[in-house]
């Protein structure tokens, strides 16, 4: 009996056939074309986001040691490399956390400071149009000192406030913490461009 059902069965023509096959076959290519796109969007953004956490790292500054820089809020970029020099904004490891000082000496140099917070790098007295007001800070370490190799002598800009490596808590900043220079800030708006 139910043989005989199918038997009755009306075969559609051969050219709707071969549409509606076409149809299931657009459809596939479509389905195909999205799932490919999405697979591309997600690499892209996988590979955005770590270039952006290990080359060009976006940070933003909390605290005050580095005013007038750069303000607690601020959103800035950072650049990944190897080669400091003296008056470079660098961003660093310290216990978890990452802080912005500024670079004032490097492996090798004498840096000593006096009680009015005058910095003097091998003897010659540092020329800091970055600092507002200058002190001694929060100092514990015997000045002169020398910066040994593989390290940089960091300062804050807001010399009253900053702990950096005029404290031994912080100390000199070993060249592997360094996370890059930053150079660019991004936010707020009004502020945008490169940091001096």
């Amino acid at each position: 009996m139910g043989s005989r059902k199918f038997r009755d069965m009306e075969v559609p023509p051969l050219e709707l056939m071969e549409k509606e096959l076409e149809r299931i076959q657009d459809r596939d290519d479509h389905i195909r074309l999205l799932r490919n796109m999405v697979f591309f969007l997600l690499v892209v953004a996988a590979a955005t986001v770590l270039t952006m956490l290990l080359l060009l790292p976006v940070l933003q500054i909390n605290g005050s040691s580095m005013e007038d820089t750069l303000q607690s809020g601020d959103l800035a970029v950072a650049v990944n490399g190897s080669r400091y020099k003296a008056g470079d904004v660098i961003a660093f490891n310290y216990n978890s956390s990452i802080l912005v000082k500024r670079v004032i000496a490097l492996s090798g140099d004498w840096v000593d400071i006096d009680g009015d917070g005058n910095v003097y790098v091998n003897e010659k007295l540092l020329d800091e149009p970055y600092v507002s007001e200058k002190a001694l800070g929060k100092s514990n370490i015997k000045f002169p000192c020398r910066i040994q190799e593989g390290h940089v002598f960091v300062l804050g800009d807001h010399r009253t406030v900053s702990i950096d490596s005029r404290n031994s808590a912080v100390g000199c900043v070993e060249q592997k913490d360094v996370m890059g220079e930053v150079l660019f800030r991004i936010w707020p708006l009004q502020k945008i461009g490169f940091i001096k």
